[in-house]
């Protein structure tokens, strides 16, 4: 009995040293306070970019019938390809032997650079000048998760840390009363669902917060009734000190993440509400942005939502729009999609413009890739669409470190492959890392024994982007 007792007392004064010590090196490195994960970093250098609005475009938009204009389809349109320019490609649904469609869109030069658009996107189009438009993007996701995966992750293998993640990771945040990263909705919801947000093997701190842009703007947030801010004030006090006392007992960093959280929530109660009182907004911007207008509505407040938070210094705010998959109708269903996104999508480069935030906030529209020049039917009887395409597709960047008012790359005459200045995600996803100050080499974050980082072991910055 004598010597259990002895060597529980000597566990116990190891285990007290040994936390002592880790305690005393934790509060040097961390200082009195807990440390704040989401306080504001430096870049690896100097860049314009201090925020990112990405436009996802679930499903994967038509680059032939918007950004891509390819006369070349109309002598092929009716017509099977041969096999010598189709068996290296992979399908999901249209075969090898599928009969070419041509575009109904008319496309013509806009600004002063001249950039040819699609008829069904004025607006994006009459901000030419200010876009880059990339025409030889590619992939080799071939399906919608595995694609968005790899748009947001760099890998098509599941549970990795996303784009927004890895920059909220790298730079904090400048706002004090809202998450590092924001997630607006609409649409149908992308088929990937919070897998284009998560953190995957990073603190949960950087996941994307999904808002919404009606009603309460995060379920849960408010008070339930009978609760009060200084009851909930005395609450917190006391769950913060307790997770400070067990930090001192273990040592454990992680607690400092979770007061934060709880910290933050609290300061967002009632910061966040505020983000969709538009009563400030004047009725001309209102308008451009299409708010209170059908069928833009919901997409023209996430845009408008987009400049606001930015104007409060949330870092990486993505804008999801599902659904551009299709398969059928692709006119109709296209013309949809663009009625939807395209007036607001203007709206929101020319107020950033007008404010004076283009230069430091990054857009970057994108789907996860392209569709086919084959058509598609299911039916003789309907009208085709077109199937996916990751070989060859058009994204584009405006804002923070951009040079504008050029295209870069090309694809073939029938838009099957891409031709000059090839642009795989790990390049876009380096290109988007670099206007925001960051090596995409050197953020890494070690997880199961190796460094990890966004353009997984690929990636080259593109430097014709680049204002």
């Amino acid at each position: 009995m004598i010597d259990r007792i002895a060597a529980e007392t000597r566990r116990a004064f190891l285990r007290n040293c040994i936390g002592g010590i880790g305690t005393a090196a934790l509060s040097h490195l961390m200082g009195a306070e807990p440390a704040n994960p989401l306080a504001p970093r430096k870049p690896h250098f100097d860049a314009k970019a201090k925020h990112v609005i990405f436009l996802f475009q679930e499903g994967g938009p038509s680059q032939i019938d918007l950004y891509d204009p390819k006369p070349a389809l109309k002598k092929w349109h009716g017509s099977p390809l041969p096999e010598s320019m189709t068996k290296h490609l992979n399908f999901v649904f249209v075969k090898p032997d599928a009969k070419v469609l041509g575009s109904d869109r008319t496309f013509r030069p806009h600004g002063q650079s001249g950039t040819e658009f699609s008829d069904y996107i004025p607006n994006i189009a009459s901000c030419a000048d200010d876009i880059c438009l990339v025409r030889s993007t590619f992939s080799e996701a071939f399906n919608h998760h595995p694609g968005q995966s790899l748009l947001f992750t760099g890998s098509t293998q599941f549970g990795r840390p996303t784009a927004g993640a890895w920059v909220s990771y790298g730079l904090g945040t400048e706002s004090a009363d809202l998450p590092a990263f924001v997630v607006l909705s609409s649409g149908r919801g992308t088929s990937g669902g919070s897998m284009n947000w998560a953190s995957g093997f990073l603190p949960s701190t950087y996941q994307g917060v999904v808002f919404r842009n009606s009603g309460e703007p995060i379920l849960y947030l408010p008070n339930p009734p009978g609760i009060n801010r200084e009851s909930q004030r005395a609450r917190l006090d006391a769950i913060r000190k307790l997770n400070d006392e067990h930090r001192e007992e273990t040592g454990d960093a992680a607690i400092a993440s979770r007061i934060h959280s709880y910290e933050l929530a609290f300061r967002m109660q009632m910061a966040a509400p505020g983000l969709l009182d538009f009563s400030k907004e004047s009725k001309a911007t209102l308008e451009s942005y299409g708010v209170g207008k059908e069928p833009m509505n919901p997409y023209a407040v996430n845009c408008l939502l987009a400049r606001r938070m930015v104007e409060q210094g949330v870092r990486f705010v993505m804008l999801a729009h599902a659904s551009w998959d299709d398969h059928q109708e692709l006119n109709k269903k296209l013309k949809k999609n663009c009625d939807i996104t395209d007036q607001p999508i203007g709206a929101l480069i020319k107020d950033l413009k007008q404010r004076g935030l283009l230069d430091s906030t990054l857009i970057v529209w994108a789907g996860e890739f392209g569709r086919t020049p084959m058509g598609q039917l299911e039916r003789v009887d309907e009208d085709p669409g077109r199937d996916h395409h990751p070989n060859c597709f058009s994204v584009w960047l405006a804002g923070g470190g951009i040079k504008g008012g050029q295209v870069i790359g090309k694809s073939d005459e029938l838009c099957l492959n891409t031709a000059e200045d090839r642009v795989h995600i790990h390049d876009l996803q380096a290109t988007i890392l670099n206007c925001l100050g960051m090596d995409h080499t050197r953020l890494t974050h070690r997880h199961a024994g190796r460094d990890f980082r966004l353009t997984d072991v690929g990636g080259n910055v593109v430097r014709k982007m680049l204002a």
